[in-house]
Formats: structure tokens, sequence, C-alpha cells
């Protein structure tokens, strides 16, 4: 009788699962396409590119681990690509046009952030309206409140060699004549202390909760709004964060951009196993889904295909993504 329970119980586990989960598949994904490009393309194969790929990286993987929090909850910020440029425009108008040192325009960005996460968190927690609204009308607001503060123009943050250039080296510094990419230490840092946050804290716990079932969630005693504005609070300070990433890796920052940022870390989310429909997510998982985008965008120019056609893959991509979440959810159900 143990036996055929044992065979039932396995039997249930979906194919995913027994191939030791989403995230180590994307892993192998990132690992297959990062050979493919280096067999079809000696010049993908040059240590710029690689630093070239991590350049890209860095905002993109901030936003997407921000971002998994409310999509774990079931909602979603769209707000993050608008609001990244929003705030790096901030920061940077403080420091060249005010004359402020640069670590007050790097607080004042996440700071920025973090009050844009409590706002979106407010209208979805406490006046219930539907995260992608929210979000798309807070979108709105900070692309046209980066662009005012401005005056629509760009602000470029003190370059390496100036003073208050020194947040630069965050993320690359120079030795022997190469660049160095030590904000990728960084990143995994940060991977592994949310990755604590996920499964070892209340925060993470009830953000995974309320995905599941936010009103059995409630009727146990949670205080569900205070956790569910907490998911989008924790999302916005890494799109301050990202916001630093993208001031360090451009020269100039643009008034009026910031569009399809958002869709690139959401991608990442769920191709690294964050369900839709929330209550499923892996930080570590996040991570590899955005290298898959990362390889894809800076690849395939190496073998002759275009930015449209990045767009069309990394669709297709999506679309499996979602089918095996999908599939796990029968799975789970049956």
């Amino acid at each position: 009788m143990a036996n055929n329970t044992t065979k039932k119980a396995g039997s249930n586990k979906s194919f995913i699962d027994r191939m030791g989960g989403q995230k180590f598949i994307v892993l192998l994904v990132v690992i297959a396409l990062f050979i493919f490009f280096c067999a079809m393309s000696p010049n993908f194969r040059k240590y710029t590119t690689f630093i070239n790929i991590l350049d890209f990286s860095y905002y993109i993987v901030l936003m997407a681990i921000g971002v998994a929090f409310p999509l774990m909850t079931g909602g979603v910020d769209l707000s993050i690509g608008t609001g990244l440029v929003c705030y790096s425009l901030v920061g940077g108008y403080l420091i060249v046009h005010k004359g402020m040192p640069t670590i007050v325009g790097i607080l004042a960005a996440i700071i920025l952030g973090m009050l844009i996460g409590v706002l979106n968190g407010v209208l979805v927690a406490i006046m219930d309206l539907p995260a992608f609204l929210a979000t798309l009308c807070t979108c709105m607001i900070t692309r046209g409140l980066g662009s005012i503060i401005v005056g629509g123009f760009g602000i470029s943050w003190p370059a390496a060699a100036a003073p208050g250039g020194w947040f630069r080296s965050i993320f690359k510094i120079q030795s022997g004549g190469q660049n160095i990419p030590i904000g990728f230490l960084w990143v995994i840092l940060l991977v592994v202390v949310m990755t604590f946050v996920l499964n070892h804290t209340r925060i993470g716990r009830y953000t995974l909760a309320i995905g599941s079932n936010k009103e059995a969630t409630r009727l146990s005693g949670v205080n569900v709004r205070f956790y569910h504005i907490a998911a989008y609070v924790i999302c916005g300070f890494f799109a301050g964060l990202a916001s630093i990433a993208y001031s360090a890796i451009f020269a100039t920052v643009q008034p009026g951009s910031g569009a399809g940022f958002e869709l690139e870390a959401i991608g990442g989310a769920i191709i690294g196993g964050v369900s839709m429909t929330g209550g499923v997510g892996s930080i570590t998982g996040t991570l590899f889904g955005v290298f898959v985008i990362c390889l894809l965008k800076t690849g395939l120019p190496f073998i002759g295909l275009t930015a449209n056609w990045q767009q069309i893959i990394t669709g297709f991509v999506l679309i499996a993504a979602v089918l095996v979440d999908i599939l796990k959810r029968k799975a789970g159900k049956e």
C-alpha cells in the first residue's frame, strides 16, 4: 500500500519538477545559448562582448528582482521602466544642476523609487485598483515627472574620472587596461540576500501566501495590506537601485525613455519561474531568466539577426515559460 502511495505521489510530480525545477532548466538554456553564440561568431567570444552583456544585465536584473515580489502576490508593476529613468533624472539633476554630492543623488533616486512603490502598494492593496491599471498610471506619472524636472533635456551623471564619479566603480573598475565587472559580485550578493528574504522571512512567506490565497492569508491573521504594500516598496527600492546602475553604465539619461524596460524585467522573472498567477517564484531563477533575455539581445546581432528578431524570439521564449507555468499548476492540481 505504501509503495502504491509513493508511486502515485511521484507520478503527480510534473516533468519540470522531476528535472530539478524550472530554474535549473533555464540555467541550462543560458549555458546552451552562450555556447551557441560562441560557436557561431568569433566576435562574440571577445572579452568586450562579455563585459557588454554584464553591463546591460545589471539594471534589468535589479528591476527583475524587485518586480518578482509584486508578481508573486498575483500583481505586477509596469512603472519600473519609466520609473528607473525618472529616478535617474532626479538624482542626476540634484548632482549636476544643484551641486549636491553624488551620494545625495543616489539616495534621492532610491527614496523616490520607494515612494512610488508605496503609492503603487496603496493603490493596489488599500484602494483595490487592479495592479495593471494602477501601475500603468504611475508609469505615465513617472515618465512625465522626470521630463518636467529636467526640462526635457538629458542628464549626464559625473564621469568616472570627474569629481563625484566614484559611483561608476561600483559596477566596473579598470585594472591593467581591462574593465573588471565587479558589479556582478554585487548582483550575486543581492540575489543571495533576497533569496533568504523570500524563503526565510515573514515578508517573503507572506508575499507567496498572498499570491497563493489572499483571503485565506487574511483569515489566518496576517496583515495582508501591510505585506502587500511591502512587496511594491521592495519593487520600488530595486527600481531605484537599477536607476543607479543605469546611470553608471550609460553616459546620458534621456527623458521620456524607459518604456519597455519593464517588459524585459518581467519577462526575465517569468522565464525564471515566477508564476503570473502568484504564489510561486525564485530569485535565482529570475537571475537566470534575465540572462536568457540579455544573451538573446546581445548575441542575435552577432549572427546577423536584427533587434526585431530578438523581440520575436524573446516573445516565443516567454510563451514557452508561461506554458510551463500552466503545466506545473495543472500537475499540482492532479
